[in-house]
């Protein structure tokens, strides 16, 4: 399963429909492959939070990231290459960009990761279901693992074993 159904249509707030936020979404999708916004910022939008993190998933890996970042001259911090993620830097906002990915293995704090094209695989590596909402640049929600419904029950709930998933990151009892 590559992709996701869309469940619902989201109003977005400014602060994911800014200039920058638009310029890196569009060079991150002209690759081809649908760049959508990931996890707390899409939580709160649905709370009616202020958005203050700005997360985006792609299928792209790292290295193409940067390369498409850096091409369009745009800042890029390699923040933490070993599990995917890339930090693109203006001087009004930062926005984190994770690729798609599987944990191969875990061992209590860090995961080794394999880059995947697969959106449901990702959701089912995350922690929380709320923490698992992708939604795209237009507004259109996915939510593989019922978040919305934890949201509006104000349920935190992990994905799958909640005790394999703090086995695979001890941290996550923290949240």
């Amino acid at each position: 399963m590559n992709d996701l159904s869309p469940v619902a249509r989201l109003k977005l707030p400014d602060r994911l429909r800014g200039d920058f936020v638009e310029q890196v979404m569009d060079i991150l999708s002209s690759a081809g492959g649908p760049v959508r916004f990931v996890g707390g910022c899409i939580r709160d939008t649905i709370l009616g939070r202020e958005v203050r993190d700005i997360d985006i998933a792609t299928q792209e890996e790292p290295g193409s990231v940067m390369r498409l970042l850096k091409t369009a001259n745009i800042k890029v911090v390699p923040s933490g290459l070993t599990h995917g993620t890339v930090t693109a830097v203006s001087k009004e906002q930062v926005i984190e960009i994770t690729s798609l990915r599987k944990d191969i293995k875990t061992d209590g704090r860090r995961a080794s990761v394999q880059f995947s094209q697969d959106w449901h695989a990702d959701a089912m590596r995350r922690d929380f279901t709320i923490n698992a909402l992708y939604c795209d640049p237009d507004g259109t929600l996915y939510d593989p693992v019922e978040g919305r419904e934890d949201i509006k029950a104000h349920r935190v709930r992990f994905i799958g074993n909640a005790q394999s998933r703090i086995s695979e990151d001890f941290l996550r009892i923290l949240r």
